[in-house]
């Protein structure tokens, strides 16, 4: 098997690979694993304080708000929590620092990340009413290479209102995605067989060719796109994918066009997109799941030769 990125990829969050030397199978139990078996951080516990405080100018505030303390956990739970595999953070029950204690008392350092937020509506003497409080306004009380991304801070947690406050203390820990969705690092994790484009009928094609469409990068949809009849690019042949339904069945274009450009599948090749959820890197994902494989297998093999033995 031969992973490699598509030219141009990733953009941003989102990944598009080339798995060749392959067969569906085995490109599946890589979108298993991503969803289900790679470990990443995420806020597994709240801690919210409740109550009525007075603060220092005799104003009495109260641990209420818009929504209920269950609906805010959750929303911090879907959180994308940076995720570095290899800074020596471990699951809880595996710590060894706190594996040993009762569940209650474990958590430590080596073990969880710990945010805090602390948040008000306006004050009395305020002209506004409301307040909306952001992932942005949570401090990182572990180290700062934990902050939640800034592409992700205007996310809403709530709305406080004058009299109100929210203050809480929340627990990041490891876990995998079957487990719990919040871990999973990734969404829209899918793969399809490779293509490639076959101009057959050149003339067939001007009724595509006449439309004038484009590219996902600007370039005309015209001859000009194939070297010797044929598209190889990945992202063109799926621009060509998608351009063939302004002239498929219902348009009218059908009968004129025929099977003047048709696509077929490269044996053993597979194209293979997700979207991470912030927390890692796509490649970070992408290497934690063959890791996951790769350390699967081998203790599989390491079994049978015991069985064996």
């Amino acid at each position: 098997m031969n992973i490699e990125s598509v030219k141009g990829w990733p953009k941003g969050r989102n990944a598009k690979y080339l798995i060749t030397d392959s067969d569906a199978s085995q490109v599946n139990a890589i979108r298993r694993a991503i969803l289900s078996d790679v470990p990443k951080m995420a806020i597994a516990f709240v801690d919210f304080t409740q109550g009525v405080n007075q603060d220092n100018q005799g104003e009495v505030v109260e641990s209420v708000n818009a929504l209920p303390d269950e609906v805010i956990a959750h929303r911090l739970a879907m959180l994308p929590v940076p995720t570095y595999p290899n800074e020596g953070l471990h699951f809880v029950d595996e710590c060894p620092n706190c594996s040993t204690l009762v569940e209650a008392e474990r958590g430590c350092m080596q073990c969880q990340v710990l945010y805090s937020l602390n948040a008000r509506g306006p004050s009395a003497e305020d002209e506004e009413e409301f307040r909306t409080v952001h992932v942005g306004d949570m401090m990182t009380l572990s180290d700062p290479m934990f902050d939640i991304p800034e592409e992700f801070a205007r996310i809403p947690l709530t709305i406080l209102a004058k009299g109100q406050y929210l203050e809480f203390y929340a627990f990041a820990t490891y876990g995998r995605g079957r487990d719990h969705v919040k871990h999973a690092p990734a969404a829209a994790v899918t793969f399809r067989p490779q293509r490639v484009a076959v101009l057959q009928d050149k003339k067939g094609a001007e009724t595509l060719f006449g439309l004038k469409l484009t590219t996902s990068d600007g370039r005309a949809i015209d001859a000009k796109l194939f070297t010797k009849n044929r598209v190889e690019d990945i992202d063109t042949v799926h621009d060509l994918e998608k351009a063939i339904h302004q002239v498929g069945p219902g348009t009218g274009r059908d009968e004129d066009f025929g099977e003047a450009i048709v696509f077929e599948d490269v044996p053993g090749a597979y194209v293979f997109t997700f979207e991470s959820d912030g927390a890692m890197a796509p490649d970070v994902v992408i290497n934690e799941a063959l890791r996951e494989l790769s350390e699967r297998f081998i203790n599989i093999s390491g079994d049978l030769e015991k069985g064996l033995a």
